[in-house]
């Protein structure tokens, strides 16, 4: 029995007694078995490092609870009053090795009576982890060399170990690895340098032969040199000094530095060893509620998802086509899409009513030198409104590179204050397919606005126009706007209706004057704001002469 147990556990994993027994010879296992069966079993075992950790408060003078790690792979919590076991961890092997983990260094950190976090350095190089309410510790990192001396950083819960390979590493507290800084000497201790009036925390290495450095993650910030190696250390307070160092040499020599108040850490290098971004964990934020729920729902309609996402894809799709194949069918574009007939159209409105002139520009588009035959220009409104002079003007011969310019007047022939669009189609002969179209958004036009208008400036300034024919001299205008382009209209008509009767010897016959403001009005005329001046010309002149 106890040899099936040897294989199932191990030896080392026996107590001391069942140890004795099983190097004894058969014939005397009765005889040691009658002599101790009335003494309890007892495994011992030896401790290998320990620690401290508070346990119900983070005050400096508070309780706290021993933690010791033993070479039977446990770590165990101890009572501080009554000396009795609170909490057994062990440490196993990852994978299929389950040997337990020899812990070296032990560090502790947090409340036993709330959360507390165990961190182990272990003989084979390996750094285990342990929670409140775990049974077993987890494996965070994997060192390539054994561990020196480990300590966990209060500010952030980073990691530092020194190994025998004469690195320092920094993992954090999930284990994933920072940074890592080679040494010029080996590493004989650490010790963290708690800074909060600067709001840093500095780690001290002592390395071989009496150098102390002092690091700010893997920056150097300064070097002291103590006589002889450096065995031991520590910071804190020290009688009345808040930040003082303790250190004990190989040689039994004892130092104490104190810190200067004013003291400050500037980087002095910051040598190789930076783990690479992309291996760096992003802090990702912890997932809310609607984002657990909205990824169940996901997860749960998966197909339903899909296949909505789809079909709406499609239908944009289909929506897209066919406003495409419209826009080509109705060819409402000012240049055209194909290639034999590359024709470009662009139109301007000219006037302000009720007549007004509509100016095409077609320019051939073609880099093949052909020109375009056999088009024509269609206009097509509402009747109702607008009255086209030509709705269709043929096009000549279209030679690449020209530009070729259209008229035609529309006028406005509606009661009703409204605008509409006139559309311009390009026709080939013998096709019912526009090759182009233009739209053009009429002005609004108000008939009974002009009228009145018109009549008070025909009364007000029928004489003061012929004073300004006879004399020529600087007519002063009517106020600016509608009234001032009807005055010039009236004085150009006026002017060439008493420049006609001076030529033919009729002046005394012409009595009135007939103005029509939709055909004897000059669109181009542009509209005034202030004084007009009318300048004499020969001819006025000759015909002064033979009127008197």
């Amino acid at each position: 029995m106890l040899q099936n147990v040897r294989q199932e556990v191990g030896f080392s994993n026996l107590t001391p007694r069942s140890q004795q027994l099983l190097l004894l010879e058969r014939s005397k296992w009765q005889q040691f078995v009658s002599q101790h069966r009335d003494y309890p079993l007892k495994r011992q075992t030896v401790a290998t490092c320990m620690t401290t950790l508070k346990k119900s408060m983070s005050e400096d003078y508070a309780v706290s609870c021993l933690v010791v790690g033993t070479e039977s792979g446990e770590i165990f919590m101890l009572d501080p009053e009554a000396f009795t076991i609170l909490e057994t961890m062990s440490l196993c092997g990852s994978g299929t090795d389950s040997s337990p983990l020899v812990p070296a260094q032990v560090a502790a950190t947090g409340l036993y009576d709330v959360e507390y976090r165990v961190v182990t350095a272990c003989r084979d190089g390996s750094v285990c982890l342990v929670r409140r309410g775990w049974k077993e510790a987890k494996v965070l990192a994997q060192l390539s060399a054994q561990v020196v001396d480990m300590i966990v950083q209060s500010d952030n819960a980073s990691i530092v170990l020194a190994t025998m390979d004469h690195s320092l590493h920094c993992y954090s507290k999930k284990g994933k690895k920072q940074w890592e800084v080679k040494l010029a000497a080996p590493v004989s201790t650490l010790t963290p340098l708690a800074l909060p009036h600067v709001g840093t925390t500095l780690v001290c290495v002592a390395l071989l032969g009496g150098a102390v450095h002092f690091y700010s993650g893997r920056q150097l910030c300064d070097v002291i040199t103590a006589p002889d190696t450096v065995s031991a250390m520590l910071f804190g307070r020290f009688g009345q000094e808040e930040h003082s160092l303790i250190l004990v040499t190989v040689g039994g020599a004892l130092l104490v530095k104190i810190l200067k108040r004013t003291a400050h850490f500037v980087p002095q290098s910051s040598g190789p060893g930076l783990v690479p971004v992309q291996h760096i964990k992003m802090i990702i934020p912890k997932k809310t509620k609607l984002f657990v729920e909205q990824t169940m729902r996901e997860r749960e309609n998966t197909s339903i998802m899909h296949q909505t996402f789809q079909q709406d894809l499609l239908r944009l799709r289909l929506n897209t086509a066919r406003s495409c194949v419209k826009a080509l069918q109705s060819c409402s574009n000012p240049i055209s899409g194909s290639s034999d007939e590359p024709v470009k159209i662009s139109a301007q409105v000219l006037g302000l009513g009720p007549t007004f002139q509509i100016h095409l520009t077609l320019q051939n588009m073609s880099d093949n030198n052909r020109p375009s035959k056999d088009l024509a220009i269609v206009f097509h409104c509402d009747d109702k409104l607008y009255n086209i002079e030509k709705p269709y003007i043929r096009v000549p011969m279209l030679v690449p590179g020209l530009l070729y310019n259209f008229m035609t007047q529309v006028e406005y022939v509606s009661d009703v204050d409204v605008s509409d669009q006139v559309r311009i189609l390009v026709v080939r002969q013998n096709s019912t397919q526009p090759l182009l179209a233009a739209a053009i958004n009429m002005p609004c036009f108000n008939k009974n606005f002009y009228k009145q208008h018109d009549l008070k400036c025909l009364v007000n300034f029928e004489a003061l126009c012929l004073l300004q024919l006879a004399s020529s001299c600087v007519l002063p205008f009517p106020p600016a706007g509608e009234s001032a382009l009807l005055l010039a209209r009236t004085i150009e008509a006026m002017r060439r209706s008493s420049l006609a009767a001076h030529l033919c010897g009729r002046l005394e016959q012409t009595s009135s004057i007939s103005l029509t403001p939709d055909r004897d009005s000059n669109l181009n005329i542009p509209v005034l704001n202030n004084q007009v001046y009318c300048k004499n010309d020969t001819l006025d002149h000759v015909a002064t002469k033979a009127s008197e």
